[in-house]
């Protein structure tokens, strides 16, 4: 419906320009020419067209679908007002009736074929009708003999132009189609792609909230063995620090998987504005909990930082983003903060690798990882987050080495209010 619609919009380009070259080209007829051509007929006729062509844009304003019928009806009575108009000026002799194939083309690349036949049943039969019965543009008799050759030297001119005009208004239009076409099938593509991943999402939700509730079990179990451990070997100092670190390595994943548990109930009932600076140091602060080997540097554009919307979707994201550039190198992470009168931006800078090219453009789908451990959702998830919230997340080989993440985010209106 959406092609029909489009389409229909074409066609009253189309009849505007039909309009002023016809309009222009019987006033040259009647004044220039000096045809018995019924100006004030031709004028009601021209006037029709108008008219119908002033109802339709109208008519597009409104969000009722333009459904086959309707645009099969526009197209008819494009044809029967040209037929009148061609049958008071000279039926089939004349050099413009080549614009009865306008509707015929237009049906035969937008309507079904049923369609297409009745236009090309419609025209033929105004076509044929007009070499019987139409109102010629002179009468013979007043018709000199000298005067012959200058008027078929005028008939074939206008044919010429004619068949210029035509081809103008065909090509424009199959070009235009062409276009709408193309963007409907991106948007179809883009459509199915976003349900695919949302499959995806559903899939991975629902494989996260089974191993949630699965990994509670073990996880209290080895805080149990730490402590005890920790009570049995309190003599060996080198011994007890391991021991903490991993009890507060367990401490930070039960705390994760207690989020997990309530991050959508907590998003819902208690989601507000924050401002991005503060959110961005909670999220650095919880990333050192669990990177305590990274060593970073962080900075911001001067001025208070305007709000996002604090939830823990984002802080996921965030973290992700900030684990991967870990990953990467765990030394000198550069993190900038600034903003701009729309958006926020977070730019990450870590000294590794780099991308590479082979992959970069698979980077952010299901499965794809650079990493030879990686499973390959972090970055999906980041992507499909940041996406949901309006931003997006972009990915650079950085020119003096390493990988430059780039997040935008929109500012919250309601912190601009």
């Amino acid at each position: 419906m959406y092609g029909n619609r489009q389409q229909l919009l074409q066609l009253t380009y189309i009849r505007t320009f039909a309009l002023f070259g016809l309009s222009g080209l019987l006033l040259f007829a009647v004044y220039g020419l000096r045809t018995e051509v019924d100006s004030w007929l031709a004028s009601a006729t021209l006037l029709a067209m108008a008219l119908i062509n002033f109802v339709t844009y109208r008519r597009l304003s409104a969000r009722w679908p333009v459904t086959d019928p309707e645009l099969f009806i526009q197209l008819s009575a494009d044809a029967v007002l040209y037929g009148a108009l061609f049958y008071q000026t000279g039926g089939a002799t004349n050099p413009f009736v080549f614009m009865l194939l306008i509707p015929l083309i237009i049906a035969a690349t937008t309507l079904p074929w049923r369609y297409t036949w009745l236009t090309a049943a419609l025209v033929v039969a105004i076509y044929g009708s007009l070499l019987l019965h139409h109102i010629p543009l002179w009468n013979p008799r007043d018709i000199h003999q000298h005067q012959l050759p200058g008027l078929f030297n005028l008939h074939v001119t206008a044919m010429w132009l004619s068949f210029l005009l035509t081809v103008l208004m065909i090509g424009w239009f199959v070009a235009r189609m062409h276009e709408t076409l193309l963007a409907q099938q991106r948007r179809l593509e883009r459509s199915r792609q976003k349900r695919i991943e949302d499959q995806q999402l559903l899939a991975l939700a629902n494989s996260a909230a089974g191993t949630a509730h699965e990994l509670g079990t073990p996880l209290g179990t080895m805080q149990v063995l730490l402590r005890e451990m920790e009570l049995e070997h309190g003599d060996d100092d080198q011994l007890l620090d391991d021991i903490r670190l991993l009890q507060q390595q367990v401490g930070v994943c039960s705390q994760r998987l207690r989020a997990l548990a309530h991050s959508v109930r907590d998003d819902q009932l208690h989601a507000r504005i924050q401002p991005a600076g503060e959110l961005l140091d909670e999220v650095i602060e919880q990333w050192q909990l669990m990177r305590p080997e990274v060593t970073f540097s962080r900075s911001q554009a001067q001025g208070p930082a305007p709000g996002l919307r604090s939830q823990t979707s984002l802080r996921q994201a965030l973290l992700n983003l900030l684990n991967n550039a870990a990953d990467a190198c765990p030394t000198d992470i550069e993190i900038r903060l600034d903003w701009d009168a729309g958006n926020c931006w977070l730019r990450i800078r870590d000294r590794g690798p780099g991308l590479p090219l082979e992959r970069s453009e698979e980077l952010g789908k299901p499965f794809v990882t650079t990493k030879g451990r990686g499973l390959g959702i972090g970055l999906f998830l980041t992507t499909s987050t940041l996406a949901s919230l309006d931003g997006e997340v972009r990915l650079y080989n950085h020119p003096e080495g390493g990988t430059l993440t780039e997040v935008r985010l929109p500012r919250s209106k309601q912190s601009d209010d």
